[in-house]
């Protein structure tokens, strides 16, 4: 057996334990050496349910004693580019929940940090990393779609705000409302899907149409009466991009709709693709017959898929490899973020300098 990498999880919340504390458990080749929360209790429960030695409410003490190779950083956004730089400079390679930063700036200083201390960062960006996302990817760029012309994504709830009153509705915490939230996952798949082209220009507008009832919350997710809320609860816009090709995005955590939708649909001069609500299906043309594709990916023992935390340890012991979701793209994500939230403001399209956003090359 390869030497263990030591592991350590930055944040105790929902996700944290829901995803990356499970995916970095399940591989024999890491060590999960600690958990550190602000709440020493929060953090405390989750070691003894997963038999982890090490708990830390500081951060920083736990870097000093612990060393860990790797961290997971699932926090409320405003401390990804704070604890993402310390854990660079102190030896670490980082696993970053979505979005990397709350602004494009601080999307600049984590990579400066990459590159000064040789390290790798991640954006767990798990939508990137589904069965049916993996095949899309690869149905795509081996030209069954040919020029992708215009796209469309979104992810409209019914009742789905995360609480009123907690980080995610302060906007110096979270950095914005469900754009910033939601956006991350749908209009970056969207993006990611067509080759994270340039940007021209973006137009946005936001809305806070739910801000006075907790009656809309996610299940699980409690409010408090009165809390802060200063963030927009829909938000909905359209990229211009350098390609001649166009992106329009619906976002909102509450809606007087029938139901819940997310979706990416993509429509290209050879063929097509929608992802709807986890179902993806492929359209197209044959011997002058309009066709519609099912895949049965479930069914396909050979199909060769991707683990979101394998891939990022994988990665690190062989070095050089390419990442499925490296911090450019978080970048590339934050600039066009900036843009919107500029754009609603305005009430205007805001125009992107040539060579925005700065992505990595797929």
């Amino acid at each position: 057996m390869t030497d263990k990498l030591k592991y350590a999880l930055i944040g105790a919340g929902g996700n944290a334990e829901k995803k990356h504390i499970h995916g970095y458990l399940a591989l024999e080749d890491v060590e999960v050496v600690a958990i550190c929360d602000i709440d020493a209790g929060k953090a405390a429960r989750m070691a003894e349910k997963y038999n982890v030695p090490g708990v830390y409410s500081d951060y920083k003490e736990m870097f000093l004693k612990e060393r860990p190779d790797i961290v997971s950083i699932v926090t409320p956004n405003f401390l990804h580019a704070e604890i993402t730089e310390f854990a660079l400079a102190h030896g670490a390679h980082v696993h970053c929940e979505k979005p990397l930063s709350i602004s494009s700036e601080e999307a600049r200083r984590i990579l400066a940090a990459r590159d000064r201390y040789g390290k790798q960062v991640m954006i767990g960006l798990n939508n990137r990393f589904l069965n049916e996302a993996v095949f899309l990817k690869k149905w795509i760029d081996d030209g069954n779609l040919g020029n992708i012309y215009n796209a469309k994504a979104g992810w409209i709830r019914r009742s789905g705000i995360p609480g009123r009153g907690t980080w995610f509705t302060d906007k110096d915490r979270s950095g914005g409302g469900v754009m910033i939230d939601l956006g991350a996952h749908y209009l970056d798949l969207a993006l990611y899907f067509m080759g994270l082209p340039k940007v021209s220009y973006v137009a946005g507008s936001i809305h806070q149409n739910f801000v006075h009832t907790t009656a809309r919350n996610r299940n699980g997710y409690k409010g408090i009466e009165g809390g802060l809320f200063n963030v927009e609860d829909a938000a909905t816009g359209y990229l211009g991009l350098d390609n001649g090709a166009s992106l329009s995005f619906d976002f909102s955590w509450a809606s007087n709709i029938e139901e819940d939708r997310f979706y990416v649909e993509l429509m290209g001069s050879k063929g097509g693709a929608s992802l709807v609500n986890g179902q993806l299906k492929l359209f197209g043309e044959s011997s002058d017959i309009c066709l519609d594709i099912t895949p049965k990916l479930k069914l396909n023992p050979t199909l060769q898929l991707k683990n979101e935390f394998r891939h990022f340890v994988d990665s690190i012991r062989h070095g050089g490899s390419t990442l499925i979701a490296p911090a450019e793209d978080g970048l590339y994500f934050a600039e066009i973020v900036d843009a919107f939230y500029q754009s609603a403001a305005v009430g205007a399209p805001v125009v992107l300098k040539k060579g925005q956003p700065a992505a990595s090359v797929r």
